[in-house]
């Protein structure tokens, strides 16, 4: 995934960078595993594609670090779930 775009400014007392990020090879890669029914038998299951941005993004969002694993799993499952991010998807089911 590459930086499209990073932005600072100052808002009083603050800096705010802003930062954009391409993920259309990650949404390219779920909608073709979608198509192809890749992940989808067997005992285990490909869930998604996330681009390591977003999964740093949430993390933070979250307040917790990569190396607490069990966190950082939960923090993916329940972004996965929620709606807003189901062209992620490619597995359909719950877990």
């Amino acid at each position: 995934m590459a930086k499209v775009l990073e932005t600072i400014s100052f808002e009083h007392d603050h800096m705010v960078i802003k930062q954009r990020h391409d993920v259309g090879q990650a949404l390219k890669d779920a909608q073709s595993a979608r198509d192809a029914g890749v992940g989808m038998s067997g005992e285990n299951r490909l869930v998604g594609f996330l681009d390591p941005a977003i999964l740093g993004a949430w993390l933070k969002e979250a307040g917790v670090l990569l190396s607490d694993t069990e966190a950082a799993k939960e923090v993916v499952q329940r972004k996965m779930i929620s709606g807003e991010f189901a062209k992620f998807r490619v597995w359909e089911g719950t877990y």
